[in-house]
């Protein structure tokens, strides 16, 4: 059976790997065309914090906060019982919104207003440049190491996974227009990881193969090494689903957009290891030549 699997894993092994260039393709159109819904981290807006009596919840409060201010307000549980911090964009020029006493009128509570502050467009730009550069520096030191670690061949597919995997997560937040704020850049930052992790085991499977079987035909070598990690594989992406789709579901709103990016970064990221981590190097020319010590050349 096992066998019979690493010979016929190379044609699903092309199949996956066309449609991850498929996803790839739709995913930057929806990121160009559409572009990100940038949250108020980096397009700037107010930030108000509340105190009311601590029976009252969350569903209670958005509605009519997004009636009242005519937008979606994000309504987010502080750390004491019946503190709330309520996120939402700044007025336009001319515009004065209602007093927040006013809109929650309804819930018949004794609501205080602690402090309200305006986070402005600059500090958004600012964190924007900053998160933007802090991806930027991660993916270079991926890179510095995985050319360090394994031959350019292996380390090109391992980046292009990496690649894959960041590029679905921000084309689903651009195709859904939900909010990109700090705490999804968070999760883009980690499943470039997670990611990484799951290539290296398999490209390193793949290094130790080409090392002991040299004769063996290179698309064999890499069915042999996904199957021998695909138990370790399943298990811990498995497991991190788990804990994130927990997370997903008991985490609030605050943490949605979080818990979102990783659950799809998990699945991208077992996915492209799989695939596009072991396709690429296979179209670059590997061969198990690359992995065999060189002679040493003897001095006259």
């Amino acid at each position: 059976m096992k066998n019979w699997i690493i010979k016929n894993l190379t044609k699903l092994r092309y199949m996956t790997g066309i449609v991850s260039i498929a996803l790839m393709v739709i995913s930057i159109t929806f990121i160009c065309v559409r572009g990100l819904n940038w949250g108020l981290d980096f397009t700037g807006g107010v930030v108000s914090e509340i105190q009311m009596d601590s029976q009252i919840t969350n569903s209670e409060i958005a509605p009519l906060m997004d009636a009242g201010f005519n937008q979606d307000v994000v309504v987010i549980a502080a750390d004491e019982p019946g503190r709330w911090i309520l996120r939402y964009a700044a007025p336009a020029k001319g515009v004065n919104y209602p007093e927040i006493t006013t809109v929650l009128a309804p819930l018949h509570a004794n609501i205080q207003v602690l402090n309200t502050s305006i986070v402005g467009p600059q500090v958004g730009a600012e964190l924007a440049e900053q998160g933007g550069l802090a991806l930027l520096v991660t993916m270079l030191c991926i890179l510095g190491y995985l050319s360090y670690r394994f031959e350019w061949r292996l380390a090109a597919g391992s980046l292009l996974a990496l690649l894959h995997d960041v590029v679905l997560a921000v084309g689903f937040f651009a195709m859904t227009q939900m909010e990109f704020n700090l705490t999804v850049l968070a999760a883009i930052l980690a499943i470039l990881g997670y990611s990484l992790n799951d290539s290296i085991v398999i490209a390193d499977r793949i290094r130790e193969l080409l090392i002991a079987k040299p004769k063996q035909d290179i698309e064999a070598t890499n069915n042999e090494a996904i199957v021998a990690t695909f138990s370790r594989t399943m298990v811990t992406s498995g497991t991190t689903l788990m804990t994130v789709g927990s997370l997903w579901l008991l985490g609030g709103s605050s943490l949605q957009g979080f818990s979102i990016a990783m659950f799809i970064g998990i699945l991208t990221g077992t996915w492209s290891s799989i695939s596009v981590g072991t396709l690429l190097p296979e179209f670059l020319g590997l061969k198990p030549e690359h992995y065999q010590p060189k002679p040493i050349a003897e001095e006259p």
